[in-house]
C-alpha cells in the first residue's frame, strides 16, 4: 500500500505542480504582449487566458499531492520527521502564494490586457508575478529536494 500511495503522491505532484509551474512561467509574457499592440489578433490573450485556466484548474488539483503525502508518511511512521514538517511547510508557503498572489496577479494582468484603452503600465505587476512564480517554482524545487534527501531519515534514501 505504501508504494501505491507514493507513486499516487508522486504522479500527483508531476501532473499538477509540474503543470502550474510550467504555465505559471509562461504568462507573465504572453499577458504582457496581450496588453499591447503586439495583438491584433487575440492571439496572446487567448493564450493568457489558457494558462490562467490551466494554473486554477491544476491548482484545485493539486490539493492531492499532500493529501497523498499525508497518507504516504503515515504508512512510513515519518510525519514528525524534521525533514516531512518543513516540506509540509514550505508546500502551505507555495500554496499560499499561488493562491493569494500568483492567481490574483493572472487575474489583473488578464483584466489589464482587455481594457487597454484604460492605460496603464502592466509591466510592474507582470514583474512582480514573475519574480513570485519563481519563488513558487523554488519552494517546489527545495520540497522536492527534501523528498528525495529526507535529511536524518529512518526509513533509509
Amino acid at each position: 500500500m505504501t508504494k501505491v500511495m507514493l507513486s499516487l503522491h508522486v504522479l500527483a505532484a508531476i501532473v499538477a505542480v509540474g503543470s502550474i509551474t510550467v504555465a505559471a512561467s509562461m504568462f507573465p509574457r504572453y499577458a504582457l504582449q496581450a496588453s499591447r499592440a503586439e495583438d491584433p489578433d487575440g492571439r496572446a490573450a487567448a493564450i493568457a487566458g489558457l494558462l490562467h485556466r490551466i494554473c486554477r484548474g491544476y491548482a484545485v488539483a493539486g490539493l492531492a499531492v499532500p493529501a497523498f503525502g499525508f497518507a504516504t508518511g503515515a504508512l512510513l511512521g515519518v510525519l514528525t520527521d524534521a525533514w516531512l514538517i518543513a516540506s509540509l511547510a514550505l508546500t502551505v508557503i507555495a500554496a499560499a502564494i499561488l493562491a493569494m498572489a500568483i492567481l490574483p496577479g493572472q487575474q489583473r494582468l488578464l483584466a489589464s490586457a482587455r481594457d487597454v484603452a484604460a492605460g496603464g503600465d502592466p509591466r510592474p505587476v507582470a514583474t512582480r508575478l514573475t519574480m513570485l512564480t519563481g519563488i513558487f517554482n523554488l519552494l517546489w524545487a527545495v520540497v522536492v529536494i527534501l523528498m528525495i534527501v529526507r535529511p536524518d531519515s529512518t526509513t533509509g534514501a
